[in-house]
């Protein structure tokens, strides 16, 4: 019914971080709760609406409310014990604030050690379900010689969509990104600033998102994104119009984790989601939507989902964050930072 990890173990884990004693009886005992209500985690993102379909058919019944990381966590502290959320999917640095707020539940699913450590808190209060690595998406109606690297971004006669720089967080990670190619790291964005700051100059910095309806209508001629946005989009508008290429020098790696809610009125089938979405089933599902399963390594791909994927060679210079803390203090001051660096010389 289930595939799990690629062992067809069915571990059990510790009582101490609240997990059944085996997967068919966690299912049984989700299915009598009969519902999972999550925030942050619709259809259209990630290919939810796979998952949401299976849990269906497994006859546990789901509904989403689409909202942002921030929203999730404000929703879960402020409903409390009259929770009305069960699960939600946030982004990498919001899980380990989310269980310091004291809101999360643990569960560690069964394929628990095919998760990287760095990707997961050691007591299963978070655990990356999938990751996504800024890339560029080109244009190549428009665009003659596509960039392969920062440096040819740098030398291009096109204009560079980066986003809302300081209110989003794919923008952010965007400049993260530079910074780190370039020599930066999450305490010191000078390096990016720098860099945007020199296509700003040459007039080349277009406040345009680089949404899907932008890039559709020809407004983006080469955009920053997560990577599964990108393939997306490009698949969405025309596969053939499109490029995508993570950056030769190197990349941020970021990703999503789920947290379950401490009050939870389906505590069984919340944890039974995570359990599904960490299943080699769940992981191909979000691969489905384009996303890198955390699980990747330890997948048999169908070969039509791989086709979406972009080779795993252009990943070798991706990073993940290292250093949250100090991310989250640069930030922070990244609004007011982009503004005197960068965009004072937009013309």
């Amino acid at each position: 019914m289930l595939m799990l990890a690629a062992t067809g173990a069915v571990c059990a884990v510790t009582a101490s971080v609240g997990v059944a004693a085996d997967v068919d009886g966690l299912l049984k005992a989700a299915q009598k709760e009969g519902a999972v209500y999550s925030v942050g985690m619709p259809n259209t993102w990630a290919n939810w609406i796979g998952t949401w379909k299976d849990l269906n058919a497994l006859g546990i019944k789901t509904q989403d409310t689409d909202m942002s990381s921030a929203e999730e966590i404000s929703k879960m502290i402020a409903e409390g014990v009259n929770a009305t959320a069960d699960i939600g999917d946030v982004g990498f640095e919001f899980g380990a604030f989310a269980k310091k707020k004291g809101i999360t539940m643990a569960y560690k699913p069964s394929t628990w050690e095919q998760i990287p450590n760095w990707a997961k808190d050691e007591d299963g209060h978070w655990c990356l379900a999938y990751t996504g690595t800024v890339a560029f998406i080109i244009n190549k109606e428009l665009v003659k010689n596509p960039p392969k690297s920062w440096a040819d971004l740098l030398k291009g006669q096109y204009r560079v969509s980066v986003g809302a720089v300081g209110s989003a967080a794919q923008a952010n990670y965007a400049v993260l990104a530079a910074a780190m190619a370039m020599g930066g790291n999450e305490k010191n964005l000078n390096p990016a600033y720098d860099f945007f700051a020199q296509i700003a100059k040459q007039g080349r910095l277009s406040m345009v998102d680089p949404v899907v309806a932008n890039l559709e209508k020809g407004e983006v001629e080469v955009g920053m994104l997560w990577d599964f946005n990108a393939l997306n989009y490009r698949d969405q508008i025309d596969r053939n119009r499109f490029d995508v290429v993570i950056p030769a020098e190197g990349s941020v790696m970021s990703g999503y984790t789920t947290i379950l809610n401490k009050y939870s009125k389906h505590p069984n089938a919340a944890k039974y989601a995570r359990e599904f979405i960490l299943s080699d089933k769940g992981q191909i599902n979000l691969a489905n939507g384009y996303a890198r399963p955390i699980r990747a390594k330890y997948l048999k791909m169908p070969a039509e989902v791989q086709a979406k994927m972009l080779p795993e060679e252009q990943y070798k210079n991706a990073r993940p964050v290292s250093d949250f803390a100090a991310w989250g203090k640069t930030s922070s001051r990244i609004s007011r930072q982009w503004q005197s660096k960068v965009a004072i010389h937009m013309k």
